[in-house]
């Protein structure tokens, strides 16, 4: 399967996000907790349950010995989410001080989670958080840089509001750009939208807008579920219809989405198009008006 890394220029809801997609996969499925400013799921969702000894800060110190020890160390530090175990959690720092320590763990987690993905099937969701810039570069200790240079798939977190889209302008070039310098392409980035009813009623900007907005395509939506949302960030008990919610249910078809683009877009690296000849190109392009004229 794949390694989808979420993030957003504000924060509008990239754990929770994460979350349903990780509960709604029909496959087994993981959610690497990666934000540096820290993970909310241990202390929210979880309601303590996870101790500080368990997580991702404890993989930078099995790195420091080996990327085989950290290896070794990945299962050991998994919760599961649900009894069978076919979802799990890697919970992130209780600390962002802590986030300092992982500058060299990132590429080596990211290893272990593409084999998670491609050896064993997991669908794999990574939570980068908020994404920060210095000069135009990503922050190298305030993003999870590498996870996302080496993601199948980037997904912005955009809420179809005009606040959100705003904030999200600033940072689509400059993603872009770092994924096309450094990272797996600028094909790979996409959105995920947030739709949820302005509080006069409305709507809000709808999925064709705001690809046509940030020049992005949309490749999943998710409606905004006060309840359910509530429920994920801190935990308790499932609010009434929990398991038919509709934020499951859409949550289900986004993940089913996201893999076939993630699947499509490894085997287009694999077995890219021929180059077309430039006279077979100028032919062709003589052709499509004739093409678009025989539809009409």
């Amino acid at each position: 399967m794949a390694v989808i890394a979420l993030a957003s220029a504000a924060s509008c809801g990239v754990t929770s996000s994460a979350l349903a997609l990780t509960l709604a996969s029909p496959r087994p499925s993981l959610l690497a907790e990666c934000d540096p400013k820290g993970g909310t799921l241990r202390a929210g969702f979880l309601q303590g349950q996870i101790t500080a000894g368990v997580g991702l800060y404890h993989l930078a110190a099995a790195e420091r010995v080996s990327s085989e020890a950290m290896a070794g160390a990945f299962a050991s530090h998994l919760w599961p989410l649900d009894e069978p175990g076919h979802r799990k959690l890697l919970a992130g720092l209780t600390d962002p001080a802590q986030a300092a320590a992982l500058g060299r763990t990132w590429s080596a987690l990211s290893d272990v989670l593409h084999v998670l993905a491609q050896e064993a099937g997991h669908d794999v969701y990574v939570d980068a958080g908020r994404l920060s810039f210095t000069s135009s570069l990503l922050h190298q200790t305030l993003t999870p840089a590498a996870l996302i240079h080496q993601a199948d798939l980037v997904v912005l977190v955009v809420r179809n509001t005009e606040p959100s889209l705003s904030l999200t302008r600033h940072v689509i070039d400059p993603l872009r750009a770092e994924l096309d310098e450094h990272g797996c392409g600028s094909a790979a980035l996409g959105l995920l939208v947030i739709e949820r009813e302005t509080s006069r009623g409305g709507r809000g900007y709808t999925t064709h807008q705001i690809a046509d907005a940030l020049k992005t395509p949309v490749l999943a939506a998710l409606p905004w579920d006060a309840p359910v949302a509530d429920y994920f960030t801190e935990g308790g008990t499932p609010p009434r219809g929990y398991g038919r919610c509709d934020l499951l249910r859409y949550a289900r078809t986004a993940a089913e989405h996201l893999a076939v683009v993630a699947q499509r877009r490894r085997v287009q690296q694999q077995f890219p198009a021929p180059a077309v000849h430039g006279q077979l190109a100028g032919l062709l392009q003589r052709l499509s008006p004739q093409r678009g004229a025989a539809r009409g």
